[in-house]
């Protein structure tokens, strides 16, 4: 039976005793509106843990003031369902109130220079910043020995990497394989914003990806396959952030040969997707 924590003593209670018996506990952080890629990092988390605690929190310091804070769905009936049946332990459901006691305004913040600032940084200021500073909280409050997180945010997982090295945090960060549609669109809660057409041509981003790795071992030079790529987002209907080659640490690779990672940030209609390719 999963156990769903509204309180962080309660929370911290139960976690405690876990670690009393020699348990290890993993953490796995979402906002919420789970779907099938969220309950694959729950049954990873499984493979690096004895329990499992999933938190759901809509996190306000994350959103930019033109984002859709607002209209994030929040499902936790649902999530808490799902969550059991992926064999989740505790579901961690705190209020902004416990997240921020002393009100978002006047939060300490977290902020990591560098790898925070380019991409996903340079279209979202502010963004990593609220990701660190609730990651950083949720690890506090949970105290998990591993935490989870999908590689569809790529450049969240770089830069949360970065934090807990930086700061010695005790925990063993593991990265979950992307999971797809068969039509290879990445799941992710914000493809219920697309209508049956827009789903159609958002999976142009698999398959841009696809392109880029094949002219990428091709040979071709980068700054043709960025073109290509955002000529052929765009020609779909994308209006595209960027499609760019870089290294696994996220930099401009400076020179041809070895491992790559292709990403991809563009916006249909109303909605913004994101998504990644490494090889």
């Amino acid at each position: 039976m999963i156990q769903t924590f509204t309180e962080l003593a309660a929370l911290r209670q139960q976690v405690r005793q876990w670690k009393q018996q020699g348990l290890r506990v993993a953490l796995v952080p979402t906002m919420g509106n789970l779907h099938g890629g969220h309950h694959s990092l729950v049954q990873l988390a499984r493979q690096y843990a004895d329990k499992v605690v999933t938190s759901i929190f809509v996190n306000p310091t994350q959103f930019g003031p033109n984002e859709d804070f607002s209209r994030y769905p929040r499902t936790p009936e649902a999530d808490v369902a799902g969550l059991e049946q992926a064999g989740c332990d505790a579901v961690w459901l705190p209020s902004v109130e416990a997240m921020y006691p002393l009100g978002v305004e006047l939060t300490t913040l977290m902020r990591v220079p560098g790898v925070s600032e380019v991409l996903e940084g340079a279209h979202r200021p502010g963004h990593f910043d609220g990701v660190c500073t609730v990651v950083a909280r949720l690890f506090l409050q949970v105290q998990p020995d591993v935490a989870v997180f999908g590689r569809k945010d790529f450049q969240q997982l770089a830069v949360i990497r970065q934090m807990v090295e930086e700061l010695s945090f005790p925990v063993q960060l593991v990265g979950a394989p992307i999971v797809r549609e068969d039509s290879g669109l990445a799941k992710s809660s914000r493809n219920q914003y697309l209508d049956a057409a827009q789903t159609e041509v958002a999976t142009t981003l698999h398959r841009t990806l696809l392109g880029m790795r094949e002219g990428y071992i091709a040979g071709q030079d980068r700054a043709r396959i960025e073109a290509e790529a955002t000529a052929s987002l765009q020609a779909a209907g994308f209006q595209v952030d960027y499609a760019v080659l870089r290294t696994p640490d996220l930099k401009e690779p400076p020179h041809e040969g070895g491992p790559r990672v292709a990403l991809l940030a563009a916006r249909l209609g109303s909605t913004r997707l994101i998504d990644n390719l490494e090889f």
